[in-house]
């Protein structure tokens, strides 16, 4: 049995898709049980018939964070804790989601699953304690770090984006922030490959989409595929800036470049180009809106 943790979420949502076109014994829970309870969560499932829980839950509110930290570390700390013990007192194994912004981005080429983290924000803070409270409180873990997630389900980057081409003859966006999209879909295959096997390797892994780009590189071929597919038919303007020109609340990593070799080498997880990702999911966007 998976317990699957957040459901409703942009991963959470495709990981349920795969569970069920799969008919792989799941339950799967998001808001109807608070993980930062922690007798919900010890009360949830029983204990004999668990193998995974599954965490795609998270507060992602990057900029909120900075001014409620407290609630940030319940969900994003706290809450994985609770999962940990969970899982431990049941006799899973637990696969969670963390993120790029456990680094403070000032390395230069990609980040590897050993450089020590240093986040600079509230949200890396948060999500880095869930990792700590993990490796603290059960062996049998899996953390995939992932960055620049987007999908069909909740914002994102790419929806902002579709939806500023059809309200805005210019955009502007940052050109000095370098890392890798991520399909959510993409992601949740990886989760799949992972929790079917018959035997793991546990411990850190990065998964995103393969190629290292900026936001208004990203932007740029959003932009193109839209007009390829009918999405945008009116003429928008790309205008790439500097950081200092968007200032937000929360400190974004200048490089959120992640290595996948550990990933590939150790669970054969093939990663496709981010571009090739790009498409496949513009395309689904066109066909659901009946445009192609």
């Amino acid at each position: 049995m998976i317990w699957l943790v957040g459901h409703h979420g942009m991963l959470g949502t495709e990981v349920y898709h795969r569970l069920r076109a799969r008919k792989l014994e799941h339950v799967a829970t998001d808001l109807d049980v608070d993980i930062t309870d922690r007798q919900a969560v010890s009360g949830f499932s029983d204990p004999s018939a668990l193998s995974w829980i599954v965490n795609c839950s998270a507060y992602t509110a990057v900029d909120r964070a900075e001014d409620e930290p407290e609630r940030a570390f319940r969900i994003n700390a706290d809450g994985v804790r609770n999962l940990a013990w969970a899982a431990r007192q049941k006799g899973a194994r637990l696969l969670h989601i963390s993120t790029d912004y456990v680094f403070d981005g000032r390395k230069e080429g990609a980040y590897l699953e050993t450089d020590p983290p240093n986040p600079s924000g509230v949200y890396g803070r948060s999500k880095l304690q869930g990792e700590i409270y993990i490796r603290e409180n059960i062996d049998r873990h899996v953390i995939l770090r992932t960055a620049w997630l987007y999908g069909p389900a909740g914002a994102n980057f790419v929806r902002t984006m579709l939806r500023l081409f059809q309200e805005r003859d210019e955009v502007r966006v940052v050109a000095d922030q370098w890392g890798s999209p991520t399909l959510a879909g993409d992601l949740a295959d990886a989760i799949i490959q992972i929790i079917t096997r018959e035997t793991i390797q546990y411990g850190i892994f990065h998964f995103t989409n393969e190629g290292r780009t900026n936001w208004f590189e990203f932007a740029s071929l959003i932009l193109e595929l839209a007009r390829k597919h009918h999405l945008v038919d009116r003429q928008v303007r790309l205008l790439p800036i500097k950081t200092k020109e968007y200032p937000t609340r929360a400190l974004r990593p200048a490089n959120s470049y992640l290595s996948k070799e550990k990933i590939k080498a150790v669970f054969g997880i093939p990663v496709r180009p981010w571009q090739e990702a790009l498409e496949s999911f513009m395309n689904d966007m066109a066909s659901h809106s009946g445009k192609t």
